[in-house]
């Protein structure tokens, strides 16, 4: 399986055209998914995916773009106020079911339809009744991983979770606060001292397999679930009152990480390992992953927009790291001048052991929404910073 991953890895490699922009990439890559078709479902990969045509609209206001998401949520929606998504499965509580809510909000944001408060108040509601650990953090899923937080998890409700409050409930502390304290608990749990990244996850049971017995941290630092991390500490920054306590402290959690991330930027290509910490960049079976590659570059240049980070630090490396994946990750697919995005690590999960051969041993899947989707948000602050 190991000579499998590198194999393919170098194929992309040897096989990606030197693609020459016909038009920004941010549009280019939208449109061929476009062409392609897009499934019409409310899993959160979709919304990773449907938030990059949002950008997309946003900066050249083609109603193509906006007109297509909102086709795709329309179709996840119901009539049913008790039930508002197609689907909706009462017995479990995932955290992954809540990020079709952002594009909801979008919706809601730019149409004012009845039908998309219903489904945003919906989803609050399911984070009132969702699972806490004592320490009251989200549970990551309910029944199949209880007491345990995952980086995965902020990504999935706290965007969500921020922009309702700062809609339709401004005013309510409480939330704020409890918005930040999610933060402020995988911060305790899983920030490594040594190389300031953060470990996938922890149970604060510490009863999973792989739990450190003090912390509760898993044993490795999987690039994308901090490629999650870091865009969601971006996504609250954004709706977070200034005033609050808690938005100096996710600035600093930002920029701290950043400067983790700069740091182990690979030398010798400008990506970032699939396990990052060591010894295992480098080792057999690892290797540079894209949809990390496509997080990071973001939200280093998202950073550098918003006046978090030095721009004469960090414009060179997102710069070098954006060109990976014009030279590795993005292809001409030789159908219509659409274009492939490849590369990226289908899954990776806490369900089992934990180990570095868990990871490595994953499927990469062509035209992964949870690379594609932050490529394109990665090429829209490109794009503004070369405007």
């Amino acid at each position: 399986m190991k000579a499998q991953i590198v194999l393919f890895i170098a194929g992309i490699a040897s096989t990606a055209s030197a693609v020459t922009a016909v038009k920004p990439y941010s549009q280019w890559m939208a449109d061929s998914f476009i062409a392609r078709g897009v499934a019409k479902e409310k899993s959160y990969t979709f919304p990773t995916l449907y938030r990059g045509f949002e950008m997309v609209y946003n900066a050249t206001r083609n109603t193509k773009y906006s007109t297509f998401v909102q086709t795709q949520v329309d179709a996840v929606l119901t009539d049913n106020a008790t039930s508002p998504l197609i689907g909706w499965n009462f017995g479990r509580s995932h955290l992954d079911d809540i990020k079709i809510g952002s594009s909801i909000l979008d919706l809601y944001a730019r149409t004012k339809q009845a039908k998309y408060k219903t489904a945003a108040d919906f989803l609050r509601q399911r984070l009132n009744l969702h699972p806490r650990t004592a320490s009251g953090g989200f549970w990551h899923k309910i029944p199949e991983y209880p007491n345990q937080m995952w980086l995965d998890g902020l990504f999935m409700q706290s965007d969500f979770y921020a922009r309702y409050t700062s809609f339709f409930d401004s005013s309510n502390v409480t939330a704020w606060n409890d918005i930040v304290h999610q933060f402020e608990l995988i911060e305790e749990h899983t920030r490594d001292p040594e190389s300031g990244l953060l470990f996938h996850g922890y149970d604060e049971s510490k009863v999973a397999v792989w739990a450190d017995p003090v912390t509760g941290a898993c044993p490795h630092i999987w690039d994308r679930a901090v490629g999650w991390y870091a865009m969601a500490l971006l996504d609250v920054l954004d709706y977070l009152p200034k005033s609050n306590p808690g938005y100096a402290k996710l600035k600093g959690y930002f920029t701290t990480l950043a400067a983790a991330i700069i740091e182990s930027q690979d030398s010798a290509t400008g990506g970032w390992w699939l396990v990052m910490d060591e010894p295992y960049p480098g080792q057999a079976g690892n290797y540079i992953e894209s949809s990390g590659v496509s997080m990071f570059t973001y939200s280093m240049l998202k950073g550098i927009r918003k006046g978090f980070l030095p721009k004469s630090t960090y414009e060179a490396p997102a710069r070098r790291a954006y060109q990976l994946m014009l030279d590795k990750f993005v292809t001409n697919s030789g159908v219509n001048n659409t274009l492939n995005w490849e590369g990226t690590v289908e899954v990776g999960s806490l369900g089992g052991n934990g180990t570095y051969e868990y990871y490595i041993a994953q499927k990469i899947a062509q035209n992964d929404f949870k690379g594609a989707g932050p490529f394109i948000y990665a090429s829209i602050e490109l794009e503004k910073l070369d405007a």
